[in-house]
This record gives structure tokens, C-alpha cells and sequence, in this order.
């Protein structure tokens, strides 16, 4: 679908998309230069679940109408669950391994009275659901990853983009494409645990302000990757017996918890690769106090040399617009 781009301006800060990262619970809203260089950026709670009064067409003037006052005409595109089945509209699944053409290709379109949006489809890791390894699915990572390619394209040839968060993604990229990823729930086991647990009831119990608790995370992580291929299960009830034995405080519960979970996902991560030693180069993209939670944790189980990225979404947002406008002009 076509997303045509400005003319290239004079000034490397003209404005020359609006760009939307969009989720369930919140909205980020971008405006980009040429080469996907970042002039602003807000963030709004209106995930699609949340919306404002006056619904998506209301969220987007809130989030973006004086740029496009100021810049009348600017191109608009978004990606994550706004494409979804329960989004403003469904953008189809693409089927790895993609390109950033074929994302390109698959951009869905809804008109607004600012302009016209253009949605970026989720990809699907082909499963047969049945017998075989389940399907795989993702809404708004395939434009992170687009960002870090763009950013470091030493990762285009073969490397694993890690984007921590509440479904982690595990991305695989060779030769330019996203080729299949993994999904970890990492974020949203410890959130149940935390919440409806046992193993969270010492923490959700004490006042006080937070603490540094990075040697309790560092035991949680140690602790799997002791545990062998037996993994994280065994492990899991430490968090209280540790506990009430005076081994662990009560105030590091969660840390160390926090260090199970993602020593876990780090640990079946290495082990679908066959090991450590053959995972690809490791890039990590995200919020910047996960990020570095996972490089800790990545150390501390042997992976060396992983780089951190930080925010890739802006990029790759320009990437797939730049890719949909080559491809109107083709």
C-alpha cells in the first residue's frame, strides 16, 4: 500500500512522518525527519484498550494533531495492536520468513480527519498448531527489529534481536530478514506472581520504598542456570523457602524472583540454539532499565558481546514507510 514520503527537504530536521507505536495499554507517538531521526516524541496512555473520549480518531489528534497542523500533508503510519483484531483495523499477519518490503506490501489503510493512517502488519512464525510446534505471532516487534538493522546493520546477517517486555521476543534476522522468533511471557508470569501468588505476598505486604536488589536478581538467575535441564519449575517455590528459612529478605523476594523468570527465558533461549556457544551475535531493544536488567542477566549465563540498542521503533517506523514509498514508486 502506498505511503509516500515529502520531497527530501533542505534541513535534516524537517519534519517528514508521523509516526505511531501503539499498543494495548499506551500510545508513542513520533516525529521523524529523513533517515528516521527522531524531532519529538509523546506518550499517551490510550492503548486500544483505553481510548479517549471521541476513540481512536481523538487519540490520534491528541497525540499528533498540532504536527500535522504544522506540517500539513505528513504521511502517518503505525504498528502494534492497533492492527490487530480488536484494534482500529486489522492489518493481516505476514508469514516469515520478511523482508521489509513484504511488510511494505501488507500495510493496511484507514482514513482519519487528519489524513490517512497506514498500519503495519504483525508477522507469523509458520506452525501447524497441531502436532507440531504451535504458531508463532507478533504485532509491533517486527518494527523494532526493522530499527535495529537500521541502526546496526552488522545485525542483518545473522544475529538474535531480544526485545524484553511483557511477551518477550527472541528475533531471528539473517541476510536482511526477520526469519522466525520465539515468545517468552516473561513479564506477565512475574506480574501474576507478584499479584495472585503466594511467592509475591511478602513483598505486596512491606511499605518502604524500592531497593537495590541487583545480588537477589543475580541469585535467581545463578539459581537456573544451575538447575540444569530441569529448569525453572523446581526452582520456583525457592522464592518462599528461601524466605522463611532467613536465606533471602523478604524485601528481595521479587528480585529474585525477577531473576528466576528471566534466567529461565535466557536459559531455553541458548538452549533451542544448542548452547551458549551457538548462539548468533545478541542485540537487545527496549525500554532502557529492562534492557539492561537482560544484559545482566545474559553475562551472568556466559553470552558475551551483546550490544544494547536502546529505542528502535522510530527507525524502523521510517524504514517500512521508506520501503512502502520505493515500492509506490517502482
Amino acid at each position: 500500500m502506498v505511503c509516500p514520503l515529502p520531497d527530501s527537504p533542505d534541513t535534516p530536521t524537517e519534519p517528514r512522518l508521523v509516526g505511531l507505536d501503539w499498543g494495548t495499554t499506551s500510545l508513542r507517538g513520533y516525529l521523524i525527519a529523513a533517515g528516521g531521526r527522531l524531532l519529538q516524541q509523546r506518550h499517551r496512555p490510550w492503548g486500544i484498550r483505553q481510548l479517549p473520549p471521541g476513540g481512536f480518531d481523538e487519540a490520534v489528534r491528541g497525540i499528533a494533531g498540532d504536527w500535522l497542523s504544522a506540517s500539513p500533508g505528513l504521511p502517518m503510519i503505525a504498528s502494534g495492536m492497533v492492527g490487530s483484531r480488536g484494534g482500529w483495523k486489522e492489518a493481516a499477519y505476514v508469514e516469515c520468513p520478511a523482508e521489509l518490503s513484504k511488510l511494505a506490501a501488507g500495510l493496511a489503510t484507514v482514513e482519519t480527519p487528519l489524513g490517512t493512517l497506514r498500519i503495519i502488519p504483525g508477522l507469523i512464525g509458520v506452525g501447524d498448531g497441531r502436532g507440531g510446534r504451535p504458531p508463532e505471532l507478533l504485532r509491533g516487534e517486527e518494527t523494532q527489529a526493522a530499527g535495529a538493522v537500521a541502526s546496526d546493520p552488522s545485525l542483518g546477517e545473522d544475529s538474535l534481536l531480544v526485545l524484553p517486555g511483557t511477551h518477550s521476543k527472541w528475533v531471528a534476522i539473517r541476510e536482511g530478514r526477520i526469519e522466525g522468533f520465539q515468545t517468552f511471557m516473561t513479564g506477565e508470569l512475574f506480574a501474576v506472581l507478584r499479584d495472585h501468588s503466594i511467592l509475591g505476598d511478602p513483598a505486596r505486604q512491606m511499605a518502604g520504598g524500592p531497593r537495590d536488589g541487583a545480588a537477589a536478581f543475580d541469585r535467581g538467575v545463578a539459581a537456573v542456570r544451575e538447575s540444569g535441564p530441569a529448569g525453572l519449575s523446581p526452582r520456583l517455590f525457592s522464592a518462599r523457602s528461601l524466605m522463611l528459612t532467613g536465606s533471602l529478605a523478604e524485601a528481595d523476594t521479587l528480585e529474585y524472583l525477577s531473576g528466576l523468570l528471566v534466567g529461565e527465558e535466557i536459559r531455553c533461549a541458548a538452549a533451542a540454539a544448542g548452547g551458549t556457544a551457538s548462539l548468533p551475535a545478541i542485540a537487545i531493544a527496549g525500554e532502557a532499565a529492562l534492557c539492561d536488567r537482560y544484559l545482566r542477566a545474559c553475562r551472568a549465563c556466559g553470552i558475551s558481546g551483546v550490544r544494547l540498542l536502546g529505542e528502535t521503533a522510530p527507525a524502523g517506523l521510517w524504514m517500512i514507510a521508506e520501503a512502502a514509498s520505493k515500492g509506490a514508486a517502482a
